[in-house]
């Protein structure tokens, strides 16, 4: 007997269900993880990261009324799910090292695929949703190691990242 794989398909709900698992998994592991460790200032700077992604993220939504891909409703402009993610992810990279925040980030990202796979968004209102977290994540959150720190920037005229070592 031959078997031949089929490919899967997922439809809007299970893009969803998928989206909302990974921006859980990533907020309770930038919350969970400093507190099993005992780490409460990690835990909350977590907290500050992702209360302000929230903040920011609410506010745009109401008074910007974009209409999202489905016609569910007008809170498509920013992604709530996708600013969270971005955040714990960030939260994690910063305060972790890139062991911790590479795989958070590539699940933040998927989160934000899904999100528009879903059709509860636009691909701007998931840039826009990582834009606004992952610079939560990096300016509320400090090294749990500090000897060495670095900070990306960016203006008009390019980017760069600025590393600080101490002895």
């Amino acid at each position: 007997m031959l078997m031949l794989p089929a490919p899967a398909h997922a439809d809007e709900h299970d893009w969803a269900t998928a989206s909302d698992i990974g921006r859980d998994v990533l907020v309770v592991t930038a919350l969970g993880l400093p507190a099993v460790q005992g780490d409460w200032q990690g835990t909350k700077q977590a907290a500050y990261s992702l209360g302000a992604s929230f903040v920011v993220t609410t506010g745009l939504k109401l008074v910007i009324e974009e209409e999202r891909p489905d016609g569910s409703n007008d809170e498509s402009f920013p992604s709530g799910h996708t600013s969270a993610s971005f955040a714990a992810a960030a939260t994690l990279h910063k305060r972790y090292g890139w062991k911790v925040g590479v795989p958070a980030h590539i699940v933040a990202s998927f989160v934000g695929v899904a999100r528009v796979k879903a059709d509860k968004h636009f691909a701007h209102d998931v840039i826009a949703g990582a834009a606004i977290g992952e610079v939560s994540g990096w300016l509320l959150t400090s090294r749990k190691n500090d000897k060495v720190q670095w900070l990306p920037w960016g203006d008009a005229h390019g980017g760069g990242v600025t590393v600080a070592m101490k002895f």
